[in-house]
């Protein structure tokens, strides 16, 4: 009788998983890219939320890998594809991280249904974190560039919205 407890992954979910690796790191970069460039505007506020961003997709991305160990498979590393380091506004960068967040929710998506395909119903119990998480980060991207949109030239509205918003641990409070 077997006693390798990586039997309890089906192949193509852990394919998937490893896959959302490079996906989560993907994101933590192109939110570093956006946060250089506020930075680079003068904005740090803006600057700081999504260095903080960064800091989250990374963290997500080592969920990822510590679910795998616990399941007793090893991650594979995969390269990460180039991250746009080019905007010609707030709007374009905000924008851009509003379609990273959808495109990393599709991805999700993708996973919870292929696990729920393949019958992986510890690895479809996991992803649920995820999917509840991925509502908050394009409701927040969506709201962000709402009132970017708004506050057109005046940036430093933005800027004091930002400042003023919760952060996680204090969401988590309330």
């Amino acid at each position: 009788m077997p006693t390798d407890i990586s039997l309890i992954l089906k192949p193509g979910c852990i394919e998937g998983l490893n896959q959302q690796i490079v996906n989560e790191m993907h994101a933590s970069l192109q939110y570093l890219a956006i946060a250089s460039y506020f930075d680079g505007e003068g904005l740090p506020e803006l600057a700081g939320h999504f260095n903080r961003q960064s800091n989250e997709e990374r963290e997500h991305a080592l969920k990822f890998v510590k679910y795998l160990h616990d399941a007793g498979t090893r991650p594979i590393f995969k390269s990460i594809p180039d991250v746009r380091n080019d905007f010609s506004s707030a709007t374009d960068a905000v924008q851009c991280a509003f379609e990273g967040e959808v495109k990393v929710t599709n991805q999700i998506n993708d996973l919870v249904g292929l696990s729920h395909k393949e019958n992986d119903y510890m690895t479809h119990t996991f992803l649920q974190w995820f999917v509840t998480e991925q509502l908050e980060e394009v409701s927040t991207v969506s709201t962000l560039l709402q009132v970017i949109k708004h506050a057109g030239p005046s940036l430093l509205l933005v800027e004091d919205y930002v400042r003023r918003m919760p952060t996680e641990t204090e969401g988590a409070d309330a």
